[in-house]
């Protein structure tokens, strides 16, 4: 083993134990949902994209259309391609390497790769492949043994579905809390609510994903605006010398 690899392997160790664990839960729920365990690996293959693959397990199951799949993963998935300006100038300078780099980054290798501090005795661009590839493997490991395990151990996994829903309606208190402008949800839940009355479930998350995102598109720059003009009224202290040495200092100008 080559020091670069050695290095790389240590650094992946959580990630090896969260994506083993997750990979595995897929692997299961695709085995329960029907279908046959290369199913699983075949996904986890060409897709790695994480919570969306368990989201396309219901999708599959329901039988929807390659459009609501495709737009959905995009939906899910776009924040990657900021991850990818920013290692834009780093990936092309490992050549061959190029594409597997931009496809195989995750939001837990994008965090690693930044907190790195890199030994000099060691090639960089190396160690972030073996991150890349090491990363990929915990996943497709963990989806074949659970798919596997899904065929050979009975599991009970009536409801277990609901869990991703369970997690998005966390994540939505959480942002809930944290944000004062609830446009987004609103926006989200009314569309969901409209279209789902109106196509039914199997066909509505594609218009009902297009509208939620034409009207934050729409009504984004007002939201920023409004940010700026809360933000922006900020008062502080600046100390004077001389005989104008008491004073007042309001955004940072002199009165």
């Amino acid at each position: 083993m080559n020091r670069e690899l050695k290095y790389a392997l240590g650094k992946t160790i959580p990630i090896m134990f969260s994506y083993l664990f997750l990979s595995m839960a897929f692997g299961i729920m695709m085995n329960q949902a029907g279908f046959p365990f290369y199913w699983a690996y075949l996904v986890s293959l060409t897709v790695y994209t994480g919570a969306f693959q368990f989201v396309i397990v219901s999708f599959l199951s329901a039988g929807a259309g390659i459009a609501t799949i495709a737009f959905t993963a995009l939906a899910m998935n776009c924040r990657h391609m900021f991850y990818g300006v920013t290692f834009l100038k780093e990936f092309k300078s490992m050549g061959k390497c190029y594409p597997y780099m931009i496809f195989s980054l995750t939001d837990e290798t994008y965090a690693l790769y930044c907190s790195l501090e890199y030994p000099k005795e060691l090639d960089h661009h190396q160690v972030m492949f073996d991150i890349a590839w090491l990363s990929r493997a915990y996943w497709l490991i963990g989806t074949l043994v659970g798919a596997l395990l899904g065929q050979i151990i009975p599991f009970d996994f009536e409801g277990v579905d609901f869990c991703m829903t369970a997690l998005f309606v966390t994540i939505l208190i959480d942002q809930w809390r944290k944000s004062w402008n609830h446009a987004p949800a609103v926006i989200g839940g009314i569309s969901a609510v409209v279209f789902l009355l109106a196509f039914g479930a199997s066909r509505f998350m594609l218009p009902s994903l297009m509208v939620t995102t034409a009207f934050l598109l729409i009504f984004t720059p007002g939201k920023r605006k409004m940010e700026e003009a809360v933000s922006g009224k900020t008062i502080s202290t600046k100390p004077v010398s001389g005989k104008a040495a008491i004073g007042k200092t309001i955004s940072g100008k002199s009165v």
